[in-house]
């Protein structure tokens, strides 16, 4: 990647939090980018914003639930750059609550969300990765698939348990030219903190988040491994605020 001129990026869940921070991020370092998210008006913006600042970029409105939304954002950034060297998976939700309340609607969409939308994600860049020979997939899982989030978190973690298991598998399926980066953030300040509805949870959350570190740090993170050298593969990062102890 470090031959190519203006490497395409495709981030999705692009409209804020850790996936806005990565847009800007790499924007000033000379990449192309590929913002896709819900919001259309939040990515357009982010976009006006890029562009005003000398950055290269454009939106896709996809919802990763839907795996023809997911593919249509692939297509059109190789439609516009002609190439994908790099799917950041991050689109995430969290909605934190004892498995005893049986919210089994937030429940799926987590499922739908965290997981399935990360598959759609590969399904739509490998054969992409494939016929160029190269590419990166960087899925942003949790320190919750680490080790579980319980009570509360139990389906959460499950789905980020799930996300690095996948991880490892398209590692070594993938092939030798294809890389994955599997990132763990801890407590990192976004939205994903304000998708619970169970009113204890959204006050354990409430409080552990007042320890979170800004989204540029993951930022950071996924820059470290993209400008690896081609035969270095960077397979997992763990980012947490240092005053952090789950």
């Amino acid at each position: 990647m470090n031959n190519i001129a203006n490497p395409v990026v495709v981030i999705t869940g692009a409209s804020s939090g850790i996936g806005e921070a990565i847009a800007l991020y790499l924007a000033k370092k000379s990449y192309s980018l590929v913002l896709v998210a819900r919001r259309l008006e939040r990515i357009n913006a982010l976009v006006d914003r890029i562009i005003q600042e000398g950055g290269r970029a454009i939106a896709v409105k996809a919802d990763v639930t839907r795996q023809d939304e997911v593919q249509h954002a692939v297509d059109a950034a190789v439609a516009e750059y002609q190439r994908v060297d790099v799917l950041i998976n991050n689109a995430g939700f969290m909605a934190i609550a004892p498995l005893s309340e049986l919210k089994t609607d937030e429940w799926d969409r987590m499922i739908d969300t965290n997981l399935k939308g990360v598959l759609y994600g590969v399904a739509a860049a490998l054969p992409v990765f494939k016929r160029q020979g190269s590419g990166h997939f960087i899925n942003v899982a949790s320190v919750a698939g680490i080790k579980v989030l319980a009570p509360g978190g139990v389906v959460y973690s499950a789905t980020k348990f799930a996300v690095r298991a996948l991880s490892e598998g398209l590692r070594v399926e993938a092939g030798k030219t294809i890389r994955t980066t599997l990132i763990s953030p801890g407590a990192v300040e976004s939205e994903l903190q304000f998708g619970s509805s169970d009113e204890p949870s959204k006050t354990f959350l409430h409080e552990f988040y007042k320890q979170a570190i800004p989204a540029d740090a993951i930022a950071r993170a996924v820059l470290f491994a993209i400008e690896q050298p081609g035969d270095v593969d960077v397979n997992e990062i763990v980012v947490r605020p240092t005053q952090e102890e789950f």
